[in-house]
């Protein structure tokens, strides 16, 4: 085991996707057969080493392991599972090398369906769930992370290693199919700590100084431990992996959220580091003050995460140098780092000569906020006063943005804060349900969430309309024709309710971040959210407020053209914020009020202009569930709030759809149910309809569209699939709740695999029918 300290400056890791995308585009173009596996790998090895150079570029020391490297071609939970060997049984008969069983996994094939996808902890980034059982069998396979950081050390760069922790990947594990009753994949933690410490062997052999093992699971109450007992595993799995005499140095993080009661306990284990979120996190202040704290990491390195990971604004650096300044006094050996990997934030300010240059100044991309590190242990080892042309610098910036015009408005706060019970409520369900009768629905009715693959005849319509080379008159012809297009092949395919596409829009938030004042959105501002799949968050920075209807045309031309009903389709508040990056200045409550008053305007529009059923999206509501108990309750009491706010003024005739995805629903049911839609869809086809129980549990008495189709595969699922799927939700809801539908939207899709498996969910909706 080396002897060196991580020096002052590190990050707990970087942006993969490439600064255009480069890592998408080659991972696609290898599903599709244009490029080759050893032409991926070079593309992905050349990523790879312009990140290390960039960061330390921008002032992260070469040597000491202070550059993480995190890559990755899918995700990090993923790749642990590589690494650990842990392939379920059920993909046994995969062949192929070790990266087209990843992707096997991650993407299913005709004969496999992919792993369970959900998301990472209270983030838009989605993970593939580990499936294992008591036989599931172990080993290590050490080679992608030897290989990186082979390819570091070749540039004259001591890396550091990023690999998911033993507890949190137990943890965020599902039980596969087989499994015994009650099995919980913790009770083989022993054995998996045993593949880590071949890992970290590997590692070491291969001249690994340090690494970094991610403990998310620490901060958080929302999983199948209290934070005591994922406490207790943690100091169970490192007491052991700290006893290795052949391991780098271990770095523990535990970022997301307040691991301030742990730290003292974290500190004692046999690693050389702990990192903290300061952001989300506090510092235990009676321990600090005490000494008790000092004394606890006597010997062990704290990285004070005190640089936001996850939003774009500027830290207030004066702040945080005091806080850097407190942990130096207390006699704390302290290194300046980010609260979290920095995947969750695009990567450079630099990119964005569209954005107006005030917005500008006030943010901090990931380039940006790996500066801020360095400034910030510039000024822990010289003092603040080598630093003082920065830290005013930055106090001036954060005075700038407090006094801007549109921050804060005043006819849109006062509006807001009028809103009171009634305008959260609607009439009563029983009411609402006769009012509706006139829709003449089937039981079992078909529909879809929303978005019909975008095309590249769509993105390239919108991409000439945006460069001029085509004007509004010729964009709004092109959009007429693919809307008429959609509805006639929603009518020849069978559905019963149907959606005009959303040709027109280029993403689920960002549409309407366009349309709305108070926002902002970049030209590059790539975030990733699963795999390939990548988003541009939007910026709200003032005051919200609609200046014009958004959606009205498109949806009444839509209605226009059939007499079946087509749904106007809105993003819901919360989600709006949750994919957006939003300003910090305000709580999220007040925020999202003003969206939600914003919608409910686009609503009133709607129902003017003939729309009888509205669908306000919500699938970011678990999402941003606090991580902390204590605080969820609160939480769901403003975010329903925000909902019934949006979709309060709708007449009983109106009937309000919504639509989850990609959470664990059965602890926020009673807030999925105070919603108080007429008709709720939630991802379930990948989970096996795992949701319905706890509906059924639960007396769910409103409509429900439990997914049977997932959209997040190539996959296209048979008639057979979709019934059997369709038979459990009814075996447990009543038919006449009961609704078929895919699990999200069709965005991502080719035509080709939606219309076969639209034509399947029609046909198995119709089976089951039959059979009642």
């Amino acid at each position: 085991m080396t002897a060196a300290s991580l020096p002052l400056a590190t990050i707990a890791g970087y942006p993969r996707i490439g600064r255009r995308r480069e890592l998408k585009r080659a991972v696609e173009a290898f599903w599709a057969g244009r490029i080759t596996e050893e032409q991926l790998q070079q593309t992905a090895a050349e990523l790879r080493a312009a990140t290390r150079a960039r960061l330390v570029e921008l002032g992260l020391p070469a040597e000491g392991g202070a550059v993480p490297e995190s890559f990755s071609f899918y995700d990090q939970v993923l790749d642990a599972t590589l690494a650990l060997g842990a392939i379920p049984e059920r993909f046994a008969g995969v062949t192929g090398s070790d990266l087209e069983t990843y992707f096997t996994l991650a993407r299913g094939d005709k004969a496999h369906q992919p792993l369970e996808m959900t998301k990472w902890f209270d983030t838009n980034y989605h993970y593939s769930v580990p499936e294992i059982s008591e036989r599931t069998a172990f080993s290590a396979n050490p080679k992608a992370l030897v290989a990186q950081l082979g390819e570091a050390r070749e540039q004259g760069i001591e890396a550091r290693p990023v690999i998911v922790g033993p507890v949190t990947y137990l943890l965020l594990a599902k039980a596969a199919d087989g499994a015994g009753e009650g099995f919980d994949p913790v009770s083989r933690l022993d054995e998996v700590v045993a593949v880590y410490a071949e890992l970290l062997a590997a590692l070491a052999a291969a001249g690994a100084t340090w690494v970094q093992l991610d403990e998310p699971a620490l901060v958080s109450d929302s999983l199948r431990t209290t934070r005591e007992e994922t406490l207790a595993l943690v100091e169970r799995a490192y007491g052991a992996l700290g006893a290795g005499a052949d391991r780098p140095r271990i770095l523990i993080a535990a970022p997301y959220g307040d691991a301030s009661a742990a730290l003292a306990r974290l500190a004692k284990l046999p690693v050389e580091a702990v990192q903290a979120d300061l952001v989300r996190g506090s510092l235990p202040t009676a321990e600090l003050a005490d000494g008790s704290l000092a004394a606890a990491f006597e010997g062990t390195q704290l990285v004070a995460g005190v640089v936001d990971g996850r939003n774009i604004w500027r830290t207030d650096l004066r702040e945080a140098a005091a806080t850097l300044r407190s942990l130096a006094d207390a006699g704390i050996q302290t290194v300046v780092g980010t609260s979290n990997n920095l995947q969750h934030v695009p990567h450079d300010v630099a990119d964005e000569a569209k954005l107006d240059a005030k917005l500008r100044s006030w943010l901090a991309f990931a380039d940006q906020k790996v500066e801020q590190v360095a400034v910030l242990a510039r000024g822990l080892a010289e003092g603040e006063e080598a630093i003082e042309a920065e830290l005013a610098e930055v106090d001036r910036v954060l005075a700038d943005r407090d006094a801007a015009e549109g921050v804060r408005v005043d006819a849109i706060r006062t509006r807001a804060a009028a809103a009171g019970d009634a305008d959260r409520t609607r009439v009563s369900e029983a009411d609402r349900r006769e009012a509706q009768h006139g829709l003449n629905i089937p039981a079992l009715a078909t529909t879809t969430i929303g978005s019909f693959p975008q095309t590249a005849e769509i993105r390239n319509a919108r991409a000439s309309f945006v460069r001029g080379e085509i004007d509004e008159a010729a964009y709004d012809g092109f959009l007429r024709e693919e809307i008429a297009r959609v509805i006639a092949l929603q009518e020849e395919i069978g559905l019963d309710v149907l959606v005009h596409g959303e040709a027109e829009r280029n993403d689920m938030v960002q549409y309407f971040a366009e349309l709305l004042d108070g926002f902002a959105v970049t030209e590059h501002g790539w975030v990733q959210s699963y795999g390939s799949r990548a988003t541009r968050p939007s910026i709200l920075w003032g005051d919200v407020s609609r200046p014009a209807p958004m959606t009205v045309r498109w949806s009444a031309y839509a209605q226009s053209l059939t007499e079946r009903p087509v749904k106007g389709m809105l993003t819901g508040p919360v989600t709006i914020l949750a994919w957006s990056f939003v300003r910090d200045d305000q709580p999220l409550s007040d925020t999202a009020s003003q969206v939600a008053l914003a919608l409910r305007d686009e609503i009133a529009d709607l129902v003017d202009a003939g729309i009888s059923i509205v669908q306000v999206d919500e699938p970011a509501l678990r999402e941003l569930l606090p991580l902390d108990r204590d605080r969820q309750a609160a939480y769901l009491d403003w975010s329903v709030g925000a909902f019934r706010l949006a979709t309060g003024g709708a007449g009983a005739d109106v009937q309000i759809h919504t639509h989850l995805c990609y959470s664990e629903f059965g602890e926020i049911i009673d807030a999925v149910d105070g919603l108080d839609a007429d008709v709720t869809s939630i991802e379930a086809a990948r989970s096996r309809m795992d949701v319905v129980e706890p509906l059924g549990d639960h007396g769910y008495s409103r409509g429900i569209g439990p997914g049977v189709y997932d959209i997040h595969s190539p996959r296209v699922p048979g008639v057979d699939e979709q019934t059997e799927l369709i038979r459990i939700a009814a075996a447990r809801i009543p038919g006449e709740q009961l609704w078929v539908n895919p699990d999200c939207g069709l965005k991502t899709r080719g035509y080709d695999e939606t219309v076969a498996s639209l034509t399947n969910l029609v046909l198995a909706a119709k089976a089951v029918r039959a059979e009642a």
